[in-house]
């Protein structure tokens, strides 16, 4: 099976560009592979990539590798999605959450960037 990856995978290198500069909202899950409720909405993440492709970027940043960046925005727990727009934090969801949470938050953000 081709894996038709639609979120970007965050780095110290990429991540001023892709989210603090992009033009639309962009979800970032901050994550670690040992954490177990991290792979659990994996596939939701993944899924929120792809029902939001350019309309909404999605990142995962992992913050084993990356911890500097889970310091910078305070991240105390994993999995936290944090809600970008205009490169400014908006919104933040620690733990586990439905599919339908993930995308009222995007479609939030996305008919507030229309305006």
């Amino acid at each position: 099976m081709a894996d038709n990856t639609k979120y970007i995978t965050l780095t110290n290198d990429n991540f001023q560009h892709e989210v603090l500069e992009s033009t639309m909202p962009v979800l970032v899950d901050f994550w670690a592979p040992w954490c177990g409720p991290c792979r659990m909405i994996d596939p939701i993440i993944r899924e929120a990539a792809t029902d939001f492709a350019g309309i909404a970027k999605v990142g995962k940043l992992n913050i084993d590798d990356y911890p500097e960046l889970a310091t910078e925005y305070n991240i105390n727990a994993i999995p936290t999605l944090v809600f970008f727009q205009k490169g400014q934090v908006v919104d933040q969801i620690a733990g586990a959450v439905p599919k339908q949470a993930i995308a009222q938050r995007l479609n939030t953000l996305s008919a507030l960037e229309a305006v």
